[in-house]
């Protein structure tokens, strides 16, 4: 099977020569705010300029981080609060060094796996991820609090979860659907919130369908309602709908913002279109998705993958 080679070149991202390895030892992070990232198929994008308010938020993980190293929640935020603002080595770093300290520590791998995931770095994501879920084996799961919270400020997803969702996304994403199934099924199981239901099962239902079983990817619909209530994947829900026959595909097909949440529900209506063999369409919605400005977005990613996969899209 054809592996996607993802290689993202950066051009910003680099630490200033001769620092320490190690990010206690380090005073001063030169790292550009500015970053281009050129995607596998040759699409270049220069990140904006953070927010205000992101580069505060940014820095103060930062000195936290600084004033307590051996805190693992300090070393997770510092490296989350890099990522929100596009600088993925950055983070990937942060826990790296974390790693080293807290090798047993879940968390670290489950946010460096997602950051490699934002790279392309699939087969490393899958590593980190493994890893985490090996080690969250017999523990209690705990709500993961938001880094960008909801409307309602109410977390809608678990640390298990969060592990096994990514990890289904990169197993997904190399086009391994036996396994991403194995762990979206998982990831269903560990939590009852809605928001986790809708957006396991719109994964678990894609992949059957890719596996070319459509019955059993009807049966997987069966704890989708349409009076319950979900928080902010809204657009999971509308796809788990659509999958039931209860909306129709042209509602879905409505110009939206340029984000993660549309990006979501083109890719799934793209994906929906090449199952039910309308191959044309569904490759000119992907190419459309390719310049949209959320290119880590994981809509984003499945389009890319796809068109590289099963279209022989290339540079």
């Amino acid at each position: 099977m054809t592996r996607i080679i993802g290689v993202l070149f950066i051009s910003s991202l680099l630490f200033a020569c001769g620092q320490s390895q190690k990010l206690e030892e380090t005073s001063d992070l030169t790292i550009s705010a500015k970053a281009s990232y050129t995607t596998p198929l040759g699409k270049t994008f220069e990140l904006s300029e953070p927010s205000a308010k992101l580069l505060e938020q940014y820095e103060e993980a930062k000195s936290n981080y600084e004033s307590d190293p051996q805190n693992v929640e300090n070393l997770i935020w510092y490296g989350r609060r890099a990522a929100y603002l596009g600088r993925y080595e950055e983070a990937i770093n942060i826990y790296s060094d974390g790693i080293t300290k807290f090798p047993k520590e879940p968390k670290l791998y489950r946010h460096r796996g997602h950051r490699f995931i934002s790279l392309r770095e699939y087969d490393k994501a899958i590593a980190d991820l493994e890893k985490a879920a090996q080690l969250i084996q017999g523990t209690e799961n705990e709500v993961e609090p938001d880094g960008m919270p909801n409307a309602l400020n109410i977390p809608v997803s678990t640390l298990h979860g969060n592990i096994y969702y990514h990890l289904g996304l990169a197993y997904y994403l190399t086009h391994d659907y036996e396994k991403a199934y194995e762990a979206y099924l998982k990831c269903r199981e560990s939590g009852s919130r809605y928001d986790n239901i809708v957006s396991s099962t719109h994964w678990l239902f894609m992949i059957q369908q890719r596996l070319h079983n459509p019955s059993k990817a009807d049966s997987l619909l069966a704890p989708i309602h349409s009076d319950s209530t979900v928080i902010e994947n809204q657009s999971y829900a509308d796809l788990c709908e659509l999958y039931k026959g209860w909306i129709l595909v042209d509602s879905l097909l409505q110009e939206g913002p340029d984000d993660p949440s549309n990006h979501a529900v083109r890719y799934g209506v793209a994906n929906w279109f090449l199952y039910n063999g309308d191959t044309s369409r569904a490759r000119d919605l992907m190419w459309k998705m390719i310049d949209a400005s959320s290119f880590t977005s994981f809509g984003y990613l499945a389009a890319e993958s796809d068109l590289i996969e099963y279209f022989e899209a290339k540079k």
